[in-house]
């Protein structure tokens, strides 16, 4: 028992050393990192929806006492957000492009007064733009116990933006290496993250018009159901034996199938994050 007891306190006290001298000099303790702001975003929004599309599944289905139409619930339920909505999403997406831009300008004008990258970007983290201000912070943060490229690389990671990814790549670049001219790259980086949201603006703009026709036919077709449901329930009884749910499943089907064609058509191709296929070793820059 005592020679446990003393197995168990030496490993404790060599974990604890370990945790200290990796805390002092700044290295990482496991090459695996874990899941980025964005991706724990994502999971969180996911889980709200599918428990939503989940009761409506089971509201539709008790209330028709249809399976197959609380399935379509459930999946409009789903998809619908992304295909009639998505307005806030988009203009997210632009606003923290726009703020990527900021950022960017930001650090380019405190690298003249601040000694060194470094505290360029430490002296950001008050003053951030806010759609990706949350992000900014955590990079400082990370600064006090991780070698600057490998702070960045995680930035980038929990910014998952494109244009946030050149930024991230000169930055470490110009952390490991001389940067001849680093105001001048940031400028146009700047001055080309811009461009982007200014793109995405009006592609939104001229994709309205399809978004608002497929809004007006899914709207007439969801009233006309509501309106026989409730006025005439006899006439989609026809809907109600095995049959009927078979035909119900093929016209969901092909509604969806429109659907996702509208939402793949009015979708904006955007180019795979290379800085995310970074070596797990700590200081490695993005290739």
């Amino acid at each position: 028992m005592t020679t446990l007891v003393a197995a168990v306190l030496g490993a404790g006290t060599g974990l604890g050393l370990l945790l200290l001298v990796c805390g002092v000099t700044g290295r990482s303790v496991f090459t695996e990192t874990g899941p980025s702001l964005a991706d724990r975003t994502r999971v969180a929004e996911a889980s709200r929806r599918i428990a939503v599309a989940a009761l409506i599944v089971l509201v539709v289905a008790v209330v028709t006492r249809w399976p197959v139409a609380g399935l379509l619930a459930g999946a409009a339920a789903w998809t619908g957000p992304g295909l009639l909505g998505g307005r806030r999403q988009r203009e997210r997406v632009v606003a923290r492009t726009e703020a990527i831009a900021s950022w960017t300008e930001m650090i380019r004008d405190s690298i003249a007064a601040a000694s060194g990258l470094e505290e360029a970007i430490a002296a950001t983290g008050r003053v951030a733009p806010g759609p990706i201000a949350e992000e900014v912070r955590f990079l400082v943060r990370r600064l006090d116990h991780q070698p600057l490229p490998t702070a960045l690389v995680e930035f980038g990671r929990d910014l998952h933006h494109p244009s946030g990814d050149l930024v991230v790549t000169a930055l470490v670049l110009a952390s490991e290496m001389e940067a001849s001219d680093l105001s001048g790259l940031l400028s146009r980086l700047a001055e080309a993250t811009r461009g982007e949201a200014r793109m995405r603006i009006r592609v939104e703009v001229g994709r309205s018009r399809v978004r608002t026709a497929a809004k007006v036919i899914l709207g007439v077709v969801a009233a006309t159901v509501l309106l026989l449901g409730i006025a005439n329930r006899g006439y989609l009884a026809v809907y109600g034996d095995p049959l009927g749910q078979f035909v119900l499943l093929v016209i969901g089907m092909i509604f969806g199938f429109g659907g996702w064609l509208m939402t793949r058509m009015a979708a904006i191709d955007i180019p795979e994050r290379f800085t995310a296929r970074t070596a797990s070793q700590p200081g490695s820059a993005a290739p």
